[in-house]
């Protein structure tokens, strides 16, 4: 008795842990099946969600020079941050929009040929007198800055007052010893009294590349000479002549440039331009 009993009740287990999984099979398949369901319903949004970016790219281009506004020719400046830069609010859409900046060339001239179509006001910002000029309640006083709508290609120039001129005097000369000797002369660029900071900087750069001033030269050969209060100025409108120092210049292409820079701002270079010698 007590063995078919057991028998029993192991038979009796089994049939209902067999019934027990028949009777949940189905209530399991259905969670299953909401789970796939709710899993398709969320990439089928995120699906719809997604667009795809289709735009054209930026293909108009802004290109211009920045001129003396005295001597017609483009006012020198250097590469990079230092540099005259242009400065572009896109008014096509906002009073008051975010402005971008590009940099001018080292021989004063500019051109980007990745611009979005639009409406922009567009200045210059260098060692010069700021194209635009405000009181000390922000009120503008001069605005010399240009409004254009860029479809394809557009040409912007600037005429402007730079704080010093730098003029050759002559040509570079190789010493007997190779070092070379160069001469200029640097003369204010405007008559405004408040861009007539003291001279603070006069430095001849000389690099192995056409890409020389103040953010590319060759220490070794350059002469740096800075001035404090007002000595610099007494060197206004005379000639000035500066040898390079470090000995023999070594015997490859060498370019020469001044760049000469006022108390004034951020303390912009202004500079002649490039020259270049043949070793003898």
């Amino acid at each position: 008795m007590v063995l078919r009993t057991n028998t029993a009740k192991r038979n009796f287990k089994k049939f209902k842990c067999y019934s027990k999984s028949r009777l949940l099979k189905p209530h399991y398949m259905k969670k299953q099946s909401l789970y796939y369901i709710f899993l398709c319903i969320i990439i089928l949004a995120d699906i719809s969600c997604t667009k795809i970016d289709n735009y054209p790219g930026p293909s108009s281009t802004l290109q211009g020079k920045v001129f003396d506004a005295l001597t017609d020719s483009t006012v020198q400046t250097e590469y990079g941050g230092g540099g005259t830069r242009v400065k572009l609010l896109e008014t096509s859409y906002s009073s008051n929009p975010t402005p971008e900046y590009f940099q001018c060339m080292q021989n004063g001239a500019f051109h980007d040929d990745k611009i979005f179509a639009a409406t922009y006001n567009v200045s210059v910002e260098g060692a010069f007198v700021p194209v635009i000029q405000t009181d000390d309640t922000g009120k503008v006083l001069i605005d010399s800055s240009k409004n254009i709508v860029l479809k394809n290609t557009a040409t912007v120039n600037f005429w402007v007052q730079p704080f010093l001129r730098i003029e050759w005097v002559g040509q570079p000369v190789f010493n007997p010893d190779s070092t070379v000797t160069v001469k200029i002369r640097i003369t204010r660029g405007t008559d405004n009294p408040a861009y007539q900071g003291n001279v603070t900087d006069i430095n001849l750069y000389v690099s192995n590349t056409a890409n020389d001033g103040n953010n590319n030269y060759d220490p070794r050969y350059s002469n740096l000479h800075s001035y404090g209060g007002t000595s610099g100025n007494s060197l206004l409108g005379q000639v000035i002549t500066i040898t390079t120092t470090g000995g023999a210049l070594p015997p490859q292409d060498i370019y020469f440039r001044v760049g000469a820079r006022i108390a004034s701002g951020l303390k912009r270079y202004n500079y002649n331009a490039v020259e270049s010698i043949q070793y003898p």
